[in-house]
């Protein structure tokens, strides 16, 4: 091949090939106004602050009466998992005969400052869960968690065992002194308390930059020299930009919260010690006895596998699933491979533990309790997302950390 590169002919062939590809490239990209992500159909069904909750719009009617309520990370968009109808874990999942919701955790700035772990958990989390309880007439549902989202959601079917029927972790970070991942060794030495209190907010960008370069070639450069090779297709142009569209959509951190997961998980590991508190309550796993399945990615390099496998061991159920896909952490989701493989594998696994959950009966699981999410549910019906003041704004000046669950 080094040889071919001196003969001019050849040499000067390639580079015409190239200039091709630019210009048909740059074609391509001006002809595209915006990509379009999240196609499956969704109804706003809920708002709290900056936090939205959707319901999938499906024309089948649920194989499984208990819904799922997906829970994802803060650091990034939840449409990852919609990216585009033919890589879309949630279309596949309603295709499989699943009901599923969707938590959207807005996008925080400078009135967020304040808002805490326990508002994200203890407040909106909580109160999505609640709403969903409320519509379906069960009183448990199915939670689904993604990475940061999956750690969400262990510490709060920890909390609340008695509203989740069925726990789902999706690369979910668990034991954060794992020295496999660059992110887990890094954040052992970041001053987080400076960072904090000099921008109050963690800026998304900054989270952006820490990320690519986990993976500097990789992220940075190779990606680029793979779309050289197929600038001049519109279907790889379009899946490039989408993909780059989600990366850089990054979202700020509120500083409080920020704060505490930093120190609290990635620093001093208090979770797998059973040290953690939320609220003044200690997080004992071993309180999860609900069936758990436990998924993480073989090639992950932002949460790896030893850092979510310890969590089946942790956990107090006896029902528990641990399942390796080999990819990595966003190819979980838009690889050939997971469109063939993932949905299905949920959706059985789901599937087998819902019969005794049909026996219920529509509203048989009804809260006893009335939600502190009804009162908002007509509103939410109409209302547009928004980026408004939070609820850590209206908290800043007495420092609260969040009123209690169902309060």
């Amino acid at each position: 091949m080094f040889r071919e590169f001196l003969d001019p002919k050849f040499f000067l062939q390639e580079l015409e090939e190239v200039n091709r590809k630019v210009v048909k490239g740059a074609e391509i990209l001006l002809s595209i106004p915006d990509v379009d992500v999240e196609p499956t159909p969704k109804e706003l069904v809920f708002e709290e602050d900056k936090v939205r909750l959707y319901h999938y719009l499906s024309e089948e009617k649920p194989r499984c009466p208990v819904p799922i309520l997906i829970c994802y990370a803060l650091v990034n968009r939840q449409y990852m998992m919609d990216l585009q109808s033919d890589r879309s874990l949630i279309r596949n999942l309603l295709g499989e005969g699943l009901d599923i919701y969707i938590i959207d955790w807005g996008y925080p700035d400078h009135g967020d400052r304040y808002v805490t772990l326990e508002d994200y958990i203890d407040v909106y989390l909580n109160d999505c869960v609640d709403l969903v309880r409320l519509r379906s007439g069960h009183e448990r549902i199915n939670l689904l968690g993604v990475c940061q989202g999956g750690t969400f959601s262990v510490i709060y079917s920890a909390l609340y065992p008695e509203k989740i029927r069925n726990l789902i972790t999706m690369v979910t970070p668990v034991d954060f002194h794992v020295t496999d991942g660059l992110l887990n060794v890094w954040s052992q030495h970041m001053d987080v308390d400076k960072m904090v209190d000099t921008m109050g907010i963690i800026p998304g960008e900054f989270m952006n930059v820490g990320f690519l370069m986990l993976r500097p070639f990789q992220l940075l450069v190779d990606k680029y020299v793979g779309l050289m090779d197929n600038l001049d297709d519109p279907a790889t142009v379009a899946n490039f930009v989408r993909m780059e569209k989600w990366i850089f959509d990054s979202p700020a951190q509120a500083g409080e919260a920020y704060r505490k997961f930093l120190k609290d998980l990635y620093q001093q590991n208090k979770l797998v010690k059973g040290e953690l508190e939320i609220g003044g309550r200690r997080v004992d796993l071993a309180r999860i006895t609900m069936p758990i399945l436990n998924i993480y990615a073989t090639e992950d390099h932002l949460v790896p596998p030893l850092s979510s496998i310890p969590l089946n061991d942790l956990v107090g159920s006896e029902d528990k699933t641990l399942y390796g896909f080999p990819g990595g952490h966003i190819g979980i989701y838009v690889s050939s491979r997971s469109q063939k493989e993932l949905a299905p594998m949920v959706s059985k696994w789901v599937m087998d533990r819902c019969r005794e959950a049909g026996r219920e009966g529509s509203g048989g699981g009804r809260p006893r309790k009335k939600s502190s999410a009804a009162g908002k549910v007509s509103r939410a019906a109409e209302a547009s997302p928004a980026r408004g003041g939070g609820r850590g704004s209206e908290r800043g000046a007495r420092g609260g950390t969040g009123k209690k669950a169902g309060s």
